[in-house]
């Protein structure tokens, strides 16, 4: 008899999905960091879309895909001045 009150007891508990494997199957690609980084950079990003990066991203990607993003700014725009500077004294 104590055989089918456990079996009956197991039975009620539901089943609880493993947290570890849904935040997982949840984590943004390369691509949605490099997204979310790029909107933050502009402005643009949505208050709902930053508190999905925290809960369910790893904090070291988003400060990675920033720190190169910011350098490939930074990159491009002496790129851009020097090429408008020797633009300008190749014209005079």
């Amino acid at each position: 008899m104590s055989d089918t009150s456990s079996t009956e007891k197991s039975e009620q508990v539901p089943n609880k999905p493993n947290n570890s494997s849904s935040k997982k199957q949840n984590k943004p690609g390369i691509f949605g960091v490099l997204q979310s980084v790029l909107a933050a950079m502009f402005g643009v990003q949505s208050e709902a879309k930053r508190e999905q990066d925290f809960e369910k991203g790893s904090a070291a990607d988003y400060i990675f895909v920033g720190i190169i993003m910011a350098i490939i700014f930074v990159l491009s725009i002496i790129w851009f001045v020097q090429s408008t500077i020797s633009d300008y004294q190749a014209a005079s």
